[in-house]
């Protein structure tokens, strides 16, 4: 068993920025890659970037340019750097980690992100 928190979620004008983090704990041998996805309310849940534990990423259009995932593997915990935040990023924003040679995949408890003037 794998559990994820995130953290740093809140309320942010346009334009602004906010960092969230993820911390792994648990059976953390048994997951790799690490990222985020989001949901708004009505929507589909979306990738929004991935890391893997080399580094190698994955980042949504409509993020690229704008958000920057990175990872400390020694605190396995995954970041997300979002900068010039706009209205449509409101969502929550879940943690994820796939569960290695499976298809389970671990969520964290999410964290909502608002933008809003």
């Amino acid at each position: 068993q794998v559990q994820l928190v995130e953290s740093g979620g809140g309320l942010v004008q346009p334009g602004g920025s906010l960092r969230l983090s993820c911390a792994a704990s648990g059976n953390i041998l048994s997951i790799n890659a690490m990222g985020w996805y989001r949901q708004a309310p009505g929507k589909q849940r979306e990738l929004v970037a991935m890391i893997a534990s080399g580094g190698t990423t994955n980042i949504a259009n409509s993020v690229k340019g704008r958000f920057t995932i990175s990872r400390d593997n020694a605190k396995n915990t995954v970041y997300l750097q979002m900068t010039d935040l706009k209205p449509e990023d409101t969502a929550v924003y879940y943690c994820n980690a796939p569960k290695l040679y499976t298809r389970t995949t671990y969520w964290g408890q999410g964290t909502q992100v608002t933008v809003s003037s």
